[in-house]
């Protein structure tokens, strides 16, 4: 790309010989372009990575930045929500420099679609769970599902949320989803599913295995695995957008490495995630 600066166009009188009031000295136009530059180019080095994650990884992604920047000093911006959501503002120009999906299929959309520089690649796989915060007993939370005098459950939307697929999966694959469909709560993504729950907005709510560790101890929350084999493998992607060529280049495919690193696995496994 060719230079848009000429420093040996004529400038302005005005620019031509600046005084420099403790020294009587005047600064060339050259000077001034060459710290002018300098500016930019530190102002380009200090935006932040800005990673568009899907919400049930957005805590150990917040913890995850914070260990990069004390590695290196680059500050990692973290925007979360879920995973369908976060692709169309992707495809309609939204400047992220990684996008982390909750599962494959939204990152090969925009890979496919042009919005991407690497391949999704998997950096790790969530486990469903079935969780409450009344005190419930849930070691026969089937029979709490089925039941009539049930209260409201909550999943996140299916058609934005992986885990909200999984858990339509499950209900659907264990028989449970006629009889619970009446009391279902669709959320918006699994961090309002989380609300829901805590809040005890609603008595039950399937949701990620990594809220367990992230919730302080002692915890009224009470929760069980869901059968992995009723419901797809939530492999989680990651690919490196093409937005990074704008200006963030290096500090954006520096963090993308990081997340398939040694330390980044160690991490994701201590919030209840499986790695390669």
């Amino acid at each position: 790309m060719q230079s848009m600066i000429n420093l040996n166009h004529p400038f302005p009188a005005r620019l031509r010989n600046i005084p420099c009031r403790n020294a009587g000295a005047t600064f060339s136009p050259r000077f001034i372009f060459t710290v002018m530059l300098c500016f930019m180019f530190f102002g380009c080095l200090a935006q932040p990575v800005r990673v568009a994650v899907a919400a049930n990884a957005s805590f150990v992604l917040k913890k995850l930045a914070a260990e990069y920047k004390k590695k290196t000093g680059i500050t990692i911006e973290v925007i979360s929500g879920s995973s369908g959501k976060l692709a169309t503002q992707i495809k309609n120009g939204a400047p992220y420099d990684i996008f982390l999906s909750a599962d494959m299929e939204f990152t090969d959309a925009v890979y496919k679609a042009g919005f991407a520089l690497t391949r999704p690649k998997v950096y790790a796989m969530g486990s469903l769970i079935i969780g409450s915060a009344t005190g419930a007993s849930l070691k026969s939370w089937k029979q709490l599902v089925s039941s009539n005098t049930g209260g409201k459950i909550a999943i996140a939307n299916p058609q934005l949320a992986p885990y909200g697929k999984a858990a339509q999966q499950a209900l659907q694959k264990l028989k449970l989803y006629d009889a619970a469909r009446p009391r279902l709560v669709f959320a918006e993504s699994i961090s309002q599913v989380n609300t829901y729950i805590l809040k005890k907005a609603v008595d039950l709510g399937f949701t990620t295995e990594s809220l367990v560790y992230e919730l302080p101890a002692p915890t009224a929350f009470k929760w069980v695995r869901v059968d992995a084999s009723s419901y797809s493998a939530l492999k989680q992607g990651a690919v490196l957008l093409k937005y990074a060529k704008n200006g963030n280049y290096d500090n954006a495919r520096g963090f993308y490495s990081y997340l398939f690193s040694a330390e980044a696995k160690s991490t994701f496994m201590h919030f209840g995630y499986k790695t390669k």
